[in-house]
């Protein structure tokens, strides 16, 4: 399906990611296409890691709400990708994609890598999107991940990878999670952490591999088999067999599957398996309180 091709997108080369984010980011303040979502955080202390627990705001939550209400009520869900808003658009990465604002974003900078023309967020990803992704990586470093699948916390069905600025936190690792992935494997060799007690496949990269999509892509199917994950050819699409989560630092890559979406009414995506945990309601956060954040990975894994 050919999309409708936003005009006079700028391409995006070696050195202009970082500026052409802030100043396009300026503009979709001001003109209130960006739409910020205030939240509270909270900082959480267990499994030997501080876990970040972000609340979202009683007024943003109606926003989320009307817009969904008025969706349910045409019977369309909108794409908000074909074609995106001109004011949300930072450039195009190489022939294939897009880099785009997450419209409604709970994390500054968080920006959103999608096809130009539609693709099913359950297809496997492909060298080109790796090579997108890793662009924006060797940039500016960052967590690059992807929710493969509605089960795995994707919001939308047209494919997109998402991009954030680390650290995550102000204080402790740039990735909260980061002292669980404490696997004894070779740079290059897909294992599993010993502290990280749910299903996974992770892997240390070389300095150099982010430059390197067609490696990338190699370790990203070899984590996809660790994991159980399969290609199935549908028509002339390569989709997965289950949901998945995937993070992605200039230092390692992990994969994990998923089961289900929630947990207790908690929604998890990707971010979750970096140590940053989303609720809605204060109850909420009081349950995450009160049970080891990992109990509650792991519902959604098993």
């Amino acid at each position: 399906m050919q999309s409708e091709r936003t005009p006079a997108i700028p391409d995006l080369g070696p050195g202009a990611f970082w500026p052409r984010l802030l100043e396009r980011e300026r503009h979709a303040l001001a003109c209130g296409a960006l739409q910020p979502i205030e939240t509270e955080q909270s900082l959480l202390e267990r499994n030997g890691m501080t876990w970040l627990v972000r609340r979202v705001s009683s007024l943003a939550r109606k926003a989320r709400d009307a817009k969904q209400h008025s969706e349910q009520a045409t019977g369309k869900p909108s794409n908000p990708f074909l074609p995106p808003e001109a004011d949300l658009t930072l450039g195009a990465i190489g022939p294939g994609h897009l880099c785009i604002f997450n419209k409604f974003n709970v994390i500054e900078h968080h920006v959103l890598i999608v096809t130009r023309d539609f693709e099913h967020q359950e297809c496997l990803l492909t060298a080109a999107d790796f090579a997108a992704l890793a662009y924006c990586m060797h940039e500016q470093g960052g967590l690059g991940f992807y929710n493969g699948g509605r089960v795995a916390g994707a919001s939308q069905p047209h494919k997109h990878l998402q991009w954030i600025p680390l650290p995550l936190t102000d204080t402790g690792p740039a990735v909260p999670i980061a002292p669980l992935l404490d696997s004894p494997g070779d740079i290059g060799r897909i294992g599993q952490c010993p502290a990280l007690p749910l299903p996974h496949a992770f892997v240390r990269l070389a300095p150099e591999t982010l430059t390197d999509a067609g490696t990338l892509y190699r370790l990203y199917i070899g984590l996809l088999e660790a994991i159980g994950v399969e290609a199935l050819s549908l028509g002339d699409e390569t989709r997965q067999s289950a949901p998945y989560n995937l993070l992605l630092t200039r230092d390692w890559m992990l994969a994990v599957p998923r089961t289900r979406e929630c947990h207790a009414g908690i929604s998890i995506n990707a971010l979750g398996f970096a140590g940053s945990l989303f609720v809605m309601q204060p109850e909420q956060l009081a349950q995450v309180e009160a049970v080891n954040p990992l109990t509650l990975l792991g519902a959604v894994t098993t």
